[in-house]
Order: structure tokens, then sequence, then C-alpha cells
């Protein structure tokens, strides 16, 4: 009786909540059949980390799925097709069976149901148009780890979906749906919201939407503020139709304006100490996102304008595995302690002052992955060791 009521509760969640992609006819599968009427918002997408999420576009997700598959022994397939719920949303394979690692690695795999649809054309582009305009319902009732596409229900083949009730074409119907405009954050929660180690399915290392503070939209820094423009070039009655539209770049960590002025300063002496205290006006912790990520504090103590000594401090998540291994933290065991600065909080530091130093200089700088999982990745790319600037501030004493 157990047996049978596991089930169904394991059916149940799987119809209610898991989601398959519509097949779509040609005509809607690519940009490149959106730009006639929305060229101005395809520029904009194609720069944009959205359009890179696919394995073969984006160095750290492949590299993180190859090293995930040698370390637990699976086929690099059965892990892609995994992630790709977040990355690849419109793949019409969702689910790997355990038979299939057995058949990839006698290499019995090409040409499979698995394998086609991994290289299938349509996914190439990542997150695009028909990823976020073609969502008819989110299911935000659903339980914290059902993510991605099991999330989400598509809708019908040549429909899509946005934010504004009387929009027309004569190559597809349209449908207003009030999360594109009211409330945004639900969207991009599908997959910005948590994640958590295959090792260990207790640690999350990317818990966004617990850690969110306040109503801000993410949609006001990340698409940009309010412009008024055209959502389509197409001309009714000889006339485009002016609306209020954000720019769609999706500008995240990679952005490099993003990151001026995204903390706050304040120094203080105290006794034999400078006080360092961090600030985060955000309504999500920096940093947040994939673990790794790093704030490098950088202190620079002078007597006069002679350097006298120099010191940083890493403010980053460090990962173990089996042995007290260095991992990603897609294959931890266990975590070092969240050195992010909570949203719309704050972090103190205390750094001692150096022998006969009369001023000081802090300043903050953010890399997208620390030293250690670079190394573990052999990452190649120079935006990996890039540093973006933040905030300086001077103090003298």
């Amino acid at each position: 009786m157990k047996q049978l009521l596991l089930f169904f509760i394991i059916g149940f969640f799987s119809v209610t909540f898991g989601s398959k992609a519509v097949e779509l006819s040609q005509k809607y599968q690519l940009s490149k059949k959106c730009q006639a009427c929305h060229m101005h918002i395809i520029r904009d997408w194609r720069n944009s980390w959205h359009a890179k999420s696919h394995f073969n576009k984006d160095e750290y997700f492949r590299k993180s799925i190859k090293y995930l598959a040698k370390k637990q022994h699976k086929s690099v397939d059965a892990i892609n097709v995994t992630c790709a719920k977040c990355h690849n949303p419109r793949i019409q394979v969702t689910q790997v069976g355990e038979d299939y690692d057995v058949i990839a690695s006698i290499g019995l795999n090409k040409g499979s149901k698995v394998q086609q649809a991994l290289h299938d054309k349509t996914i190439s582009e990542g997150i695009n148009c028909l990823v976020c305009h073609n969502v008819d319902k989110i299911h935000t009732e659903a339980p914290a780890n059902i993510r991605g596409i099991d999330r989400l229900e598509w809708t019908k083949n040549g429909l899509m979906s946005g934010p504004f009730a009387d929009a027309k074409s004569p190559y597809h119907k349209t449908q207003q749906r009030d999360f594109y405009k009211k409330d945004p954050n639900k969207l991009c929660f599908v997959c910005h919201a948590n994640d958590h180690s295959y090792a260990n399915n207790d640690l999350k290392f990317t818990n966004m939407e617990k850690e969110y503070k306040g109503d801000q939209k993410c949609t006001s820094c990340h698409m940009g503020k309010e412009i008024e423009s055209y959502a389509s070039s197409y001309r009714f009655a000889g006339k485009t139709k002016k609306r209020k539209i954000r720019h769609h770049t999706f500008a995240g960590a990679h952005t490099e304006k993003m990151w001026k002025d995204a903390l706050k300063l304040k120094l203080s002496k105290k006794q034999d100490s400078v006080i360092i205290t961090i600030e985060n006006p955000q309504p999500h912790n920096i940093p947040t996102g994939f673990g790794g990520r790093e704030i490098i504090v950088q202190i620079q103590q002078f007597k006069g304008t002679k350097a006298v000594k120099t010191s940083t401090i890493s403010l980053t998540t460090h990962y173990k595995r089996k042995r007290k291994r260095a991992s990603t933290p897609h294959l931890a065991l266990e975590a070092t302690k969240d050195m992010s600065i909570p949203a719309k909080g704050s972090k103190k530091l205390k750094v001692a002052v150096a022998n006969g130093a009369n001023n000081i200089k802090v300043t903050l700088y953010y890399r997208l992955v620390n030293d250690e999982i670079k190394d573990i990745l052999k990452l190649k790319d120079p935006i990996w060791e890039k540093k973006y600037f933040i905030v300086e501030k001077s103090l003298n004493y």
C-alpha cells in the first residue's frame, strides 16, 4: 500500500508540475523568425547571456557538466538533459533513464532520441524568444525543488504570451499574462531561484527567491528602466504602436556597468583597527547565483603617500566533496560559511592598523568565479579572471 501511495505521489507531481515543450512548426522555432517585427529586441537578446545558455556556448556550464559527469560516473548527455530544464527548456527530452548511462558508456547512444534532442538546432539559442514568450502558467505553488521546465505550462503552437492585452500580429496570436509586467519575478524565479548539490540535496548554493527582500522587480535592474518605444515594428494602419518597454539585454553579473556602486562602503577607526562596513542596498545577496562567485576586498595602508601594507580579503564560498577535496558546488557535500552581503543588509570586517600607517584605502571588486573553481574546471576565457570595480573609499587617521 505504501509503495502504491508513493507511486501515486510521484505520478501526481510529474503530471501537475512536469512540462514538455510544445512541438513548434519551423515558423516559430528560432529568433530569426521573430526579427522581421522585433529586430531591436533581437539585437539586445543576441548579446545577452540568455542567448549563450546552451552547452556549446557557455564554457562554465559545459565544463561543469563534464566535471560532474566524470565524478559521478554518468554520461554527459544525462547531466546535460537534467540541466537543460533551465538552460534549454524547449528541449524535447526531459528525462534520461539509468540505463542510458550504460548504453552511452559503450557508444550505443549515437543517433538516439536523447542525442537528437541535445543537438537539435531548436535549442541552440538557449533562452530565446520562445522560452519566455510561450509561457502560459507558472506553478508558483510547486515545491522549491521543482524548477525550470517542470514549473511551467506552455501556450499552444503559434500563441505567444506577453505583457500587453491589445497586442496584435498578422503572424501569430498573442495573449496577455500578468506575470510579465505586474510580477515578472515569478518568471525569473522559475530558474533563478534555488539550486542544490547533486551529492547533498540539503546543500543549497543558490537561494535567490528565499533571500530576496522588498517588492523590487528583477526587470528594473536587469532589463533597465521602461522607455517609450515600440515592441513591434509592424505597422497597423500605417503606424507602430508606442508603448512602455524595457531592453532585452538581461544585464547581469557579467555586465561591468552593473557593478559600479552596487555596494556601499563605510570606514571608521576604532582603537588600533579600521572597521570596514559593506552595505548592500540590492534586493538579493551579493554575491548570489551560482556558488563560487567572489567579492574581493583590497586594503591598502599608507604612511603619507608611501605604501606600508597591502592585503586582500576574499568574500566567497568554498565547497568540499569526499575526503575534503575542493569541489564545484554541484558536487559538494559541504560548504564554508556564507560570506555574502545579505540583501538590504551589511557585513563588517575588522582590519588591524599597520605600524606607522596614517591612512587607508579600501576597494571592492567582483569576480564571476574564485580561483578554486577556475582551477578545478580549467576555465580559459579571460572573463573568469576579470575583476569588476564596485566602489572605493579612503580614511585618514
